[in-house]
């Protein structure tokens, strides 16, 4: 039987939400192993002077314990 556990990062980027995502799983990737899954949580952005510099996207990323 497996145990998975789940642990909640925020991606960020400053061309898109995807890209933030996609930045928060590439991290993911160096430190945990056997990721099965992510789920977006939260999308949200850093404004300056009335426009987005910085989009983030809050993200749970679901992977398996070791034996």
């Amino acid at each position: 039987m497996a145990v998975a556990r789940q642990t909640q990062i925020i991606g960020a980027s400053p061309h898109s939400w995807e890209d933030a995502v996609r930045n928060a799983l590439e991290r993911a990737n160096k430190t945990l192993r056997g990721i099965t899954g992510l789920e977006v949580l939260k999308e949200n952005a850093h404004i300056e002077n009335g426009k987005i510099v910085e989009y983030r996207s809050t993200v749970l990323v679901t992977f398996v314990l070791e034996n």
